[in-house]
C-alpha cells in the first residue's frame, strides 16, 4: 500500500466525520418519526442524506480539481429509474454523484451494495437510514429482501433512482480473468474493459418496479477514467484522485424495454457489449473522450448553481464537523446524547439487523393496521 498522503487523509477523514456526526446529530433526532409514519420519515431523511452526498462532489471538484465530463441523453429531472453502470472501481458509486448533482436530484438515489458495508460506523449508519438495499450476493437470500424493499418504495409512492452494478464486482486483473473463463465456458466474447453482467437481479428489479408503477426509465451509464484510476479506498488515502471522470448516459423509456425476462436479460447483455466497444473507442482516442451526441437533455442545474451548491456544502460541513467536535468536548448534555446514539446504532444493528429493517417492520405494522381498519368498516 502506498503511503498515506495529507490530501487523502483530509478527504477520507472529512467524509467519515461528516457521516459519523451527521448520523448522530442530524439523522438521530428524526428517527422516532419512523415509528409514527415511515413515509414521512423516508421523505425527510432522504433530503437530509442528500445534503451529505454533495460533500464528496464538493471535495473532489473544488478542493482536488477533478474534472467531470458528461455526454449522452442525460436525465429527465425527478424521473424514477434504474441506473445500470459498469463497475470500473470500488468507488464508482460515489463518483456518480458528480453526475447526479447536475442532472438529477441526489435525494432520489438508492444503491444496491454489499451488506458488510452497513456495519461501518458513520457511513454504514447513514446508508441504513437512507434505506440503501444491502445484499449478501447470494440470490436465495437477497431475492426476498430486495422484493420487500422495492415494494415498500412502491407502497409509499416514493420515487427513487436505484443504482445497480450488474457485474457484481469491480474490474481487476482477477475479476477479468474470471470473466474470461465464464465467457469461454459459455461461448461468449472476451471483454477487456467490462465484465460479463449478471442479469437476474436486474430483470427482477425492473419487474417489481414496473408492477408497482414506480419506473419511468432505465439509465445505462458508462464511466471511464482517462487519467489515474483509484481502484480502492486505499488509493484515495494515498492521494491518488482521478484527474478526470467521464460519464456517458443513455436513457431508455420503461415502456420501450422487453417485458419477457429472457428478452430483458438479453437486452442487458447487449448494453454491456456496447459498453465494451464504447470503452475501446474511448481509450483509443487521443485525448480519451466519449463522442458527444447531437441531441442531449440539458442538466437541470446550471453550472453556477452547481458551484453554489458545492461551496455551500464545503462551508456547511466544515462548520458542522467543528461544532460537533466542540459540542462533544465541551458540553456534558451533548456528550451524553452522543454516547447514547452511538450505543443505539451499535445495539440496533446487532439486535434488529439494521435501521432499514426496522423501517420495513414499521411499515408492515401501519399497513396491517390500515387493512384491518378497512376490513372492519366493510363488516
Amino acid at each position: 500500500m502506498a503511503a498515506v498522503s495529507v490530501r487523502g487523509l483530509y478527504f477520507v477523514l472529512t467524509l467519515f466525520l461528516g457521516s459519523f456526526f451527521g448520523s448522530i446529530f442530524m439523522l438521530g433526532p428524526v428517527l422516532p418519526l419512523m415509528l409514527l409514519s415511515p413515509a414521512w420519515y423516508r421523505w425527510l431523511t432522504d433530503r437530509i442524506v442528500a445534503t451529505w452526498l454533495t460533500l464528496p462532489v464538493a471535495l473532489l471538484e473544488v478542493v482536488f480539481g477533478v474534472k467531470v465530463a458528461i455526454t449522452g441523453d442525460g436525465f429527465i429531472p425527478g424521473e424514477r429509474s434504474v441506473i445500470i453502470m459498469n463497475h470500473r472501481t470500488r468507488l464508482d458509486w460515489m463518483f456518480l454523484w458528480c453526475c447526479l448533482l447536475r442532472y438529477s436530484y441526489l435525494r432520489l438515489e438508492k444503491v444496491c451494495l454489499k451488506a458488510a458495508l452497513k456495519a461501518v460506523p458513520g457511513f454504514g449508519w447513514a446508508m441504513q437510514v437512507a434505506a440503501f438495499i444491502f445484499i449478501q450476493r447470494k440470490w436465495e437470500q437477497d431475492q426476498s429482501h430486495m422484493a420487500e424493499m422495492l415494494e415498500y418504495f412502491c407502497d409509499i409512492r416514493e420515487p427513487l433512482q436505484l443504482l445497480l452494478f450488474p457485474e457484481g464486482t469491480d474490474l481487476t486483473d482477477n475479476t477479468r480473468a474470471r470473466s474470461h473463463k465464464f465467457a469461454e465456458e459459455n461461448g461468449l466474447p472476451r471483454y477487456e474493459y467490462v465484465l460479463h453482467p449478471r442479469t437476474t437481479g436486474f430483470t427482477f428489479i425492473v419487474d417489481i418496479l414496473r408492477k408497482g408503477d414506480n419506473l419511468d426509465a432505465v439509465h445505462d451509464i458508462t464511466v471511464a477514467y482517462p487519467k489515474n484510476i483509484p481502484q480502492t479506498e486505499r488509493h484515495l488515502l494515498s492521494g491518488a484522485f482521478p484527474r478526470e471522470i467521464h460519464f456517458h448516459v443513455r436513457r431508455f423509456a420503461a415502456d420501450s424495454l422487453p417485458t419477457e425476462p429472457d428478452l430483458l436479460q438479453e437486452w442487458c447483455r447487449q448494453r454491456w457489449a456496447e459498453k465494451e466497444q464504447r470503452l475501446r473507442t474511448f481509450y483509443a482516442a487521443r485525448p480519451p473522450a466519449f463522442a458527444a451526441p447531437e441531441a442531449r437533455v440539458p442538466p437541470c442545474k446550471s453550472e453556477w448553481r452547481v458551484a453554489l451548491v458545492k461551496a455551500a456544502s464545503l462551508c456547511y460541513w466544515t462548520a458542522f464537523i467543528a461544532l460537533s467536535v466542540a459540542g462533544v468536548w465541551l458540553w456534558a448534555p451533548v456528550r451524553y446524547y452522543f454516547l447514547f446514539m452511538v450505543v443505539f446504532f451499535l445495539i440496533q444493528q446487532r439486535a434488529m439487523g439494521g435501521l432499514e429493517l426496522i423501517e420495513l417492520a414499521c411499515h408492515r405494522y401501519w399497513r396491517g393496521g390500515a387493512r384491518d381498519g378497512a376490513s372492519t368498516k366493510e363488516e
